[in-house]
């Protein structure tokens, strides 16, 4: 349930942001530096104008806080299936998953730095770090799809496993693509201010928005009866406890 509302949280606001913003703040949010047609405001701008920048900066507070100690989970998880890789492999593999949790911490570091910097406050800075999100994002999904790739070479995997690696795949080709289709409407709106062009901009950041939140929420198939316990006592029993415990496959 943890991983369900942490994965979602961003998406409901999101929308919730989209719609109010659209109906009641429509000026604010459609306003671009080329003053041309626009009928898709960006995610910063939806964000950005109040009350929605305080819903969103709440419900990003919340989705970061479990997201990091899940990040070391995966790590776990990862550095217990070493011991089944051919020995040549083991060190490529434990620098491949020390990758994964680096690019998956700046990520949710660099989330965190365009929602509390907004690009009404100081857009140079908000636009660095956006940019470091969108790249730790991407090489975060391929990284992953690399390493799945190399701990299942010589595993059969159940359907459960099969769905999680399917949809990653999926949703990183999403995300690449969208990412092409910002780019080049960015440079359309930023240096010749086409009409709609910052609507297409804004289309595919929401696609990215949406690809990066569902990629994450494939822990619901790769841990889908595991527990996140906060326990107190004694080392020896909660050794003990732990111990008794089935391990994760």
């Amino acid at each position: 349930m943890i991983c369900v509302v942490t994965a979602l949280l961003p998406l409901v606001t999101l929308f919730t942001c989209f719609v109010t913003a659209y109906v009641f703040q429509y000026d604010d949010v459609h306003e671009t530096h080329c003053r041309v047609y626009n009928i898709i405001p960006s995610i910063s701008a939806i964000t950005g104008v109040s009350p929605q920048r305080y819903f969103w900066r709440f419900s990003i507070a919340l989705h970061i806080g479990p997201r990091i100690p899940i990040a070391f989970v995966y790590k776990n998880y990862y550095r217990a299936q070493l011991a089944r890789l051919a020995p040549s492999l083991v060190l490529k593999t434990s620098w491949l998953i020390t990758l994964i949790l680096v690019l998956n911490c700046i990520e949710i570091a660099a989330l965190g730095g365009v929602t509390y910097i907004s690009n009404r406050e100081n857009y140079p800075v908000h636009e660095r770090i956006f940019i470091t999100f969108m790249v730790c994002s991407l090489c975060y999904m391929l990284a992953t799809i690399k390493l799945n790739g190399i701990l299942n070479a010589r595993k059969t995997l159940n359907a459960r496993q099969l769905q999680s690696i399917k949809w990653k795949k999926i949703l990183f080709v999403a995300s690449i693509l969208s990412t092409i289709g910002l780019l080049v409407f960015f440079a359309k709106h930023r240096f010749y201010c086409h009409d709609l062009a910052f609507s297409w901009f804004a289309f595919f950041e929401y696609l990215i928005a949406i690809a990066n939140m569902l990629f994450h929420f494939t822990i619901i198939w790769d841990f889908p009866s595991q527990f996140m316990l906060i326990v107190q006592g004694p080392r020896e029993n909660l050794t003990q406890y732990l111990g008794a415990k089935p391990k994760i496959n």
